[in-house]
């Protein structure tokens, strides 16, 4: 195959999936540079232009990755003193595309490939259209155009990407895992309900590390501890997480280990602060509405309350999603299945 100069691979990789990983993989075969451009209009929930450049980013670090949508479009415009021009629909004619492309090249985006890969029936009058526009010839190079390696759409995708997940990189499928954590004072159900959701859902579910590190400890934690406890947490989240399929259920955050740090040494080291902002897609506060169940290790019914009140002010303040999961086992996975369905 002839070697080009600049290939580009142009579509809205919403999501970005296997198929569009070949035709990419391809152009970066036979070009000396490879510009992915991306746009859609309008976006895809789950799909919007940050996610789409991440996707690329890290699946493929070494190509021109530029994801557009109206306000990056402006951006550039500004930054070269054009005018913008609207983002067509996605439901416009081709040739409305094909000629938006081309302004998108010679204009905002600044670059001429002089080849276009893709397995879109689209791929030859687009080249054609942009070797007129551009001035200069763009080869139309066609990849796995009856999709035969790898028979799958973005739409079907989209339809339900976790019965499509196979189709997805890991690093694209995460993003449609939800993380949701299970907060609350001792002996409120925490670890009791993620075990359940994540039974409920198919999926597996991270264990709090704090309590493994107490017994190593014998009980005797240092501040030191609470900032590993804070980091091991993480880490195993991150890592549960590539094995999740539909949502990672979490018993507990390093929220918790901020709120014992407060508790035991009235201290808020500012990496354990950094840690507990870390996000999460559902928050769930358990109620301390179960019958009180001393093990050994907790502190006496009363601090429970307090800590319950010391969550819920921190949540009501953060601005996150978060609600409250009340009552016996089976109505608190009723709450969060339903709560989940929403996301």
């Amino acid at each position: 195959m002839t070697r080009y100069r600049l290939g580009l691979v142009v579509g809205k990789f919403s999501p970005l999936h296997l198929g569009h990983a070949l035709v990419i993989e391809t152009a970066l075969a036979h070009c000396e540079q490879v510009l992915v451009l991306g746009y859609s209009q309008p976006e895809f929930r789950g799909c919007e232009r940050a996610r789409r450049a991440a996707w690329v980013a890290q699946c493929f670090p070494s190509v021109i990755n530029v994801q557009l949508d109206d306000a990056e479009i402006r951006r550039r415009c500004e930054a070269l003193g054009i005018a913008a021009q609207p983002m067509p629909p996605n439901a416009a004619a081709d040739a409305v595309h094909q000629d938006y492309l081309a302004w998108l090249l010679r204009g905002p985006v600044g670059l001429a490939p002089d080849a276009m890969f893709g397995s879109e029936a689209y791929l030859a009058p687009c080249a054609q259209r942009l070797s007129r526009q551009l001035g200069h010839p763009v080869h139309a190079v066609s990849v796995d155009a009856g999709r035969v390696r790898h028979p799958i759409s973005a739409t079907r995708i989209r339809a339900d990407v976790h019965a499509h997940r196979h189709w997805l990189a890991p690093a694209v499928y995460r993003d449609f895992v939800p993380r949701v954590v299970f907060l609350g004072g001792e002996s409120s159900g925490k670890t009791t309900l993620a075990e359940a959701m994540a039974a409920h859902v198919g999926t597996v579910w991270v264990p709090e590390y704090g309590r493994e590190r107490w017994e190593q400890c014998a009980g005797q934690l240092t501040l030191a501890d609470l900032i590993d406890i804070g980091r091991v947490q993480v880490a195993r989240e991150d890592a549960m997480h590539a094995e999740a399929e539909r949502a990672l259920f979490c018993d507990t955050s390093p929220l918790t280990t901020l709120g014992y740090a407060h508790w035991m040494f009235g201290a808020a080291p500012p990496e354990l602060v950094a840690l507990a902002g870390r996000a999460y897609d559902l928050t769930v506060l358990c109620a301390p509405d179960f019958d009180f169940v001393q093990d050994g290790t907790r502190r006496e019914p009363a601090f429970r309350l307090q800590q319950h009140a010391w969550y819920e002010a921190r949540l009501a303040a953060s601005g996150g999603r978060w609600m409250r999961a009340t009552g016996p086992l089976e109505q608190r996975i009723a709450e969060v299945a339903r709560a989940l369905a929403q996301l």
